[in-house]
């Protein structure tokens, strides 16, 4: 769970402190001492760095944590690393992984997971990918290049391609043959507190280049996708709209697939001009659809 410390919250109260008045169920005598689960690292701020329990917290100040992190199930799965030099470190992250410490996933998100197993207490997502999305995911290591880096995929300077699997309705309407090309482009927006996105009236603000690979014989399509904004489920909603949800859906509009199949959504490619080094870069997740790896 998440809590932001509130304005009226004194600058200087440690933050075990203000954790145990805030919620006092986790000074439970059943629990976990807290001081047990600071030395673990069990809470984390926005980025996933440890808080300390002396460390002074004050308003505005995020603090993640599970009530009970020792019942979350981390998955032992091998991070599988595309990338790592002094300036960045790139993962080819796997399916139903979050990017970030959220809600039950704090352990076992990327960050944190990577954070653990490399040493480097700095790293922070440069970009976003969803916990069911797979592919190439990249970090900044140097605190001083971060805003250089989110800049750069801020303003849309770096170019994504995807990859995903739908299987079209009847009356779909995105190209259904080999080799065809669309752009789809919608107002998409989403309200605070909720989960979903919704397709609006008015000026798009979402834009998808949409390219179909393959059509199979049972109507299963492989689609290239180059985004061209970063709107909140923009490849999910913007197909699902168009009667054609990626396999594996279960946000927009309705599952299309038992709940255990993969999200059918992989970020095949990520490059861009270096803005820290001047050079070209250009990762490849080795990743496959359908449910392998």
């Amino acid at each position: 769970m998440r809590w932001v410390v509130p304005p009226e919250a004194p600058a200087t109260a440690g933050a075990l402190a203000a954790l145990r008045e805030r919620f006092p169920a986790l000074a439970d005598p059943a629990a976990t001492p807290l001081c047990e689960r600071f030395a673990r690292g069990e809470f984390v701020d926005a980025d996933g760095r440890a808080w300390r329990a002396e460390d002074a917290v004050g308003p505005g100040h995020e603090l993640w944590f599970h009530r009970e992190l020792r019942d979350e199930h981390v998955p032992e799965i091998d991070l599988e690393i595309l990338h790592h030099d002094d300036h960045l470190l790139v993962l080819d992250k796997p399916h139903d992984m979050a990017t970030m410490p959220r809600g039950a996933h704090v352990l076992a998100s990327a960050l944190v997971r990577l954070r653990r197993s490399t040493g480097i207490r700095t790293l922070v997502p440069l970009h976003r990918l969803d916990r069911r999305t797979a592919g190439v995911l990249a970090f900044g290591i140097r605190p001083e290049e971060r805003s250089a880096y989110q800049q750069l995929f801020a303003r849309g300077a770096a170019q994504k391609t995807y990859e995903a699997r739908v299987r079209p309705e009847p009356g779909a309407r995105i190209p259904t043959t080999a080799g065809e090309q669309a752009v789809l482009r919608d107002r998409l927006g989403k309200r605070h507190g909720q989960l979903t996105a919704q397709v609006l009236e008015g000026e798009p603000n979402a834009v998808t280049s949409l390219e179909v690979i393959d059509v199979a014989a049972d109507g299963t399509t492989a689609l290239r996708l180059r985004p061209r904004t970063g709107r909140t489920h923009q490849l999910r909603l913007q197909l699902s709209a168009r009667d054609a949800p990626i396999l594996g859906e279960d946000l927009y509009p309705r599952p299309v697939e038992p709940p255990s199949m993969p999200l059918q959504l992989l970020a095949r490619s990520l490059a861009f001009t270096d803005p820290v080094t001047g050079q070209e870069r250009r990762f490849l997740s080795t990743r496959t659809l359908g449910g392998a790896r």
